[in-house]
């Protein structure tokens, strides 16, 4: 029930600030104002849904995806006999929200100490989101230790040791070049005997196209597993949402041997390319479970997708001054 009582927190925050979508998705709305624009005519022939077609397309479902959404619309309002945008709209929106899914999603909430591997090609932001989800959940209460799983890249090492300083979290390290295994089991130890919440552990970046660097991730699986019965209970993999389409091939490696059990979608306070979103839940099947959206520790949130579908498609006041096609 974690993730859906931080949902309910993150809503009652934007109630509170009368936004319906994060300030720094806005460029993500931006890029749906032309679908917004379609969406007030007064009717719709049928000549113009080849517009909104380019239009999806432009907001990053990829062609496939949009040419099936499309189809499904279209199916959805001749069945339902609408011509009018206020019933495209309702259409549009149950589609876009089944399309992300995730409603029933939640987060490792078990008997302490809940394990998390984090992973993601480098450049993702896969560290500072480890940071920032181990504030949120040291925000709300819980104890955060963190394991630096990454022992390929001393840089690595030094970065998450830098975040664990910033949050207030302890950090258990090894020196770089030595067995990530090792590292999880010193962390477990430490969880254990400190009665910690949560493990958060890094791992090494590049591993979708590494065999070696993949075999230690299973490794560190077979050790947080003999250490804490059911670990790792969550498996989040981290995207840029800048990458857009081709973030999916990062995906891809990782799903095949990472066990993701969900995603976080990062830089999203940059990218027009928030339809991204609903290509990433269609190809791995999915939930996207938090999303970065700023420099700050406190710009990374729980997803909710009834108010993300919400916010792209309702009326902003920046539409009103556009001509609108009779």
């Amino acid at each position: 029930m974690l993730l859906k009582r931080l949902r309910r927190s993150q809503r009652s925050k934007a109630t509170a600030s009368e936004e319906a979508l994060s300030p720094a998705e806005e460029p993500t709305r931006r890029r749906f104002a032309t679908v917004r624009r379609w969406l007030r005519r007064p009717r719709l022939p049928p000549a113009d849904w080849d517009e909104l077609d380019e239009q999806l397309v432009a907001a990053d479902h990829g062609p496939l995806r949009a040419m099936e959404l499309l189809d499904e619309l279209r199916e959805a309002v001749r069945a339902d006999g609408a011509t009018d945008p206020d019933a495209a709209r309702t259409l549009l929106a149950a589609r876009l929200r089944e399309a992300l899914g995730g409603h029933e999603a939640e987060f490792a909430s078990g008997p302490p100490p809940q394990v998390v591997f984090v992973v993601g090609v480098n450049g993702a932001g896969k560290t500072t989101s480890i940071a920032k989800l181990a504030h949120l959940l040291q925000s709300n209460g819980h104890d955060i230790l963190l394991a630096a799983g990454d022992t390929f890249r001393a840089g690595a090492i030094d970065q998450l040791q830098i975040w664990g300083d910033r949050v207030g979290v302890p950090v258990i390290a090894h020196q770089p070049g030595g067995d990530p295994g090792a590292v999880i089991y010193d962390a477990l130890d430490a969880a254990q005997a400190r009665g910690v919440d949560y493990v958060i552990a890094d791992s090494a970046g590049r591993q979708h196209n590494n065999v070696n660097l993949m075999n230690e991730v299973a490794k560190m699986r077979r050790v947080a597993e003999r250490k804490a019965p059911g670990a790792p209970h969550e498996v989040l993999l981290v995207l840029d949402a800048l990458t857009g389409q081709n973030g999916l091939h990062q995906a891809r490696g990782f799903l095949e041997t990472a066990g993701v059990t969900g995603i976080v979608l990062t830089k999203l306070d940059s990218s027009a390319k928030g339809g991204v979103a609903f290509a990433v839940t269609r190809t791995t099947g999915l939930p996207i479970k938090f999303v970065g959206v700023g420099e700050r520790l406190t710009d990374f949130e729980p997803f909710d997708p009834d108010q993300f579908v919400e916010a792209l498609l309702a009326p902003q006041p920046g539409d009103a001054g556009d001509e609108v096609r009779t």
